[in-house]
């Protein structure tokens, strides 16, 4: 139940910006545990930099566990005495309560989906019968007492027989391979560790899966991830056995992944160097090389599937809103690939094979459309939807008359629809029931202009008649990074916000993905401050319009969007009430020195690429920036 923790934590501090409960948690006292300094200090460019927490670094000393410590306990005793949120956590709990389905998918004739039955911490795998009987496959709940070892990717062997599955204990992104014999439920020998950034994909008696060397001992979380590799496992063999199949011992910070094609006769290849961009090539088993595609890492290729012997793969190759081209692999250079369906205004965000059709997925507008065309990329017809917002998981095959996906929206919960290609008709597989009224909530698509003229498109939700006073508790998240697209999606979170009459805004900033490459760019490396004016310019518009005030404004991001939040609120202090950085890249000089950290390089640059890089990186680092000021009340997550 953290989930429900955090968000009962975040809806009780956005109505502490109210006038009379601001009163009650002002008379909640609070000290902070004091934080020791040293004397460390960094030079960059003659530039001497001071470090006064960098003992923080060792993770796994004493010390600093101890401070972890007292941090949490100070701020949960704080957060406890807040008079609403028991009751915010009481409704989350109700309203969290509902079973909650995956898209379907088939293997052999058989279908599968994950469901779970309210708040279940995970979702348990089931294989549902044409009557609608679902059988019990694997629960991982049942994996630790303590709910802390989670399931990560699972993948079924060509025949339906075997279940492969990884495991992660207590948020680790180290994963464990298993095999689960699906007649017997009973686990194989086979085991395969230190398996990370991976799917599973299977190949005759064994599967394809991505990791490292085992790590030295005591550094297992905080040893920089390098020489990443995909490996061959055989069934029955020891994990020591296992075949490289792709790696690159001069370039330590390239990762590699592998898939393979519904037919088991390709494996699809895959290199990276940064977030953006990958290098593409096939083999058909891991004892042939590789034949590769393209090298350059400069654009973003992604496999289909195979249509009269070519390879289709959606690619943004001199196309920043991407098209679908087909790859004769007898003759693959890059003079012979043929374009299926070509680039348009529109992103085409994704394109599956579908029992002779192709099934389209564009974002127009941050909302999804979907159609559906002939093989030879002609367009036949438009999917009707169920309202406008977002498609996700589209599952289909070549064999089957039936397409699943999920679509939501803001006040539309997950629903799972299934796509009869013969007739054309959309109808909902599984609707969950949810104890909230969605026909008393509105949402609305805004553009604004943000610093330099930009238009941004904002979605903004809230209960009908509501009237702009300026005086309305607003919660504004937005993401803005690696070329992800924040789409209409429910969340019960944010549910007792909206019915205790809150408004929920969604910015959709450049540095995502939304209106293709080109809009991801303008918010990266020296074009990062497009970003956080972006998410400025959105507030201001919230408080100008009259749905906010800077007095009943919060704001949230996580990860990017918590690095987004950081130097929002240092060079904004006054724009709102409420700040809430979760898990945020903050210190932008030395993230790219941590774990997986330097992959993120291709967005931010790095203080070390040169003293330009690095004076910019240190003019929004969130750490490198905090001043003598009013700050906003901030809870760091």
């Amino acid at each position: 139940m953290k989930k429900t923790l955090l968000a009962g934590s975040i809806t009780a501090l956005l109505f502490s910006c109210t006038t009379e409960q601001k009163e009650m948690t002002d008379t909640i006292a609070f000290t902070p545990p004091t934080t020791e300094t040293c004397d460390s200090v960094d030079v960059y460019f003659g530039d001497t930099v001071p470090d006064p927490y960098q003992w923080l670094e060792d993770d796994y000393s004493k010390k600093t566990n101890a401070w972890v410590s007292k941090q949490s306990k100070a701020t949960e005793a704080y957060l406890a005495q807040i008079p609403q949120r028991e009751n915010i956590r009481k409704r989350l709990t109700q309203v969290w309560n509902y079973e909650k389905y995956s898209v379907p998918f088939r293997k052999k004739g058989a279908t599968y989906l994950f469901k779970n039955d309210g708040i279940q911490n995970q979702s348990v795998l089931y294989q549902v019968a044409d009557d609608g009987t679902e059988e019990l496959v694997l629960d991982p709940n049942t994996f630790s007492e303590d709910g802390t070892v989670a399931l990560g990717s699972v993948a079924l062997s060509k025949n339906g027989k075997l279940l492969g599955y990884s495991t992660s204990k207590s948020g680790s992104d180290w994963n464990t391979i298993q095999v689960m014999d699906l007649e017997s439920k009973t686990l194989l020998e086979d085991s395969v560790p230190w398996v990370k950034f991976s799917g599973i994909a299977w190949q005759g008696n064994g599967f394809y899966y991505s990791g490292y060397s085992a790590p030295k001992k005591g550094e297992e979380y905080s040893q920089k991830n390098e020489f990443h590799k995909i490996k061959y496992h055989t069934l029955g063999a020891s994990y020591t056995d296992d075949i490289i199949v792709a790696e690159d011992k001069e370039h330590a910070q390239r990762n590699f992944y592998a898939s393979t094609s519904e037919n088991e006769e390709y494996v699809l290849i895959y290199s990276s160097e940064s977030t953006s961009g990958n290098a593409f090539g096939i083999c058909t088993s891991p004892q042939e090389p590789i034949t590769w595609f393209d090298t350059s890492f400069n654009y973003e290729h992604s496999f289909v599937g195979i249509n009269a012997g070519k390879l289709l793969y959606l690619t943004n190759d001199n196309a920043p809103t991407y098209k679908l081209i087909a790859i004769n692999p007898q003759a693959p250079e890059k003079e012979n690939w043929e374009t299926v369906i070509p680039a348009s205004e529109h992103l085409l965000e994704s394109v599956t094979m579908a029992n002779g059709k192709l099934l389209v997925k564009y974002l127009q507008d941050v909302a999804n459309k979907l159609y559906v065309y002939s093989l030879n990329g002609v367009q036949e017809t438009e999917v009707k939807l169920p309202g406008i917002g977002q498609v996700a998981g589209i599952n289909a095959y070549n064999n089957l008359n039936t397409a699943f996906f999920a679509f939501t929206n803001f006040t539309t919960p997950t629903s799972i629809c299934m796509l009869d290609l013969e007739n054309n008709e959309t109808s909902i597989y599984k609707a969950p029931e949810v104890d909230f009224n969605t026909d008393n909530f509105i949402t609305e698509q805004v553009k604004y202009t943000s610093k330099d003229g930009t238009q941004v498109p904002m979605f903004i939700t809230y209960k009908k008649g509501l009237k702009k006073t300026g005086e309305t508790p607003c919660f504004l998240y937005a993401y803005g990074g690696f070329n992800i697209s924040i789409k209409p999606s429910f969340s019960v979170s944010y549910l007792p916000f909206l019915e205790a009459g809150g408004i929920y805004a969604v910015a959709n900033i450049r540095g995502g993905g939304e209106y293709g490459e080109a809009w991801h760019e303008a918010g990266t490396k020296q074009q990062k401050q497009n970003v956080f004016d972006d998410f400025i310019a959105a507030g201001e518009y919230l408080i100008k319009e009259k749905y906010t005030s800077a007095n009943k404004l919060a704001v949230h991001g996580r990860s990017n969007g918590g690095l987004l939040v950081g130097a929002v609120l240092t060079q904004r202090p006054d724009l709102m009430k409420v700040a809430l950085p979760q898990v945020g890249v903050l210190d932008m000089l030395k993230y790219h020195q941590f774990t997986i950290g330097w992959a993120w390089a291709a967005d931010y640059g790095r203080s070390d690429d040169n003293k330009e890089m690095y004076d910019y990186l240190k003019g929004y680092s969130p750490l490198h920036n905090v001043k003598e000021t009013a700050y906003p009340a901030t809870m760091v997550i």
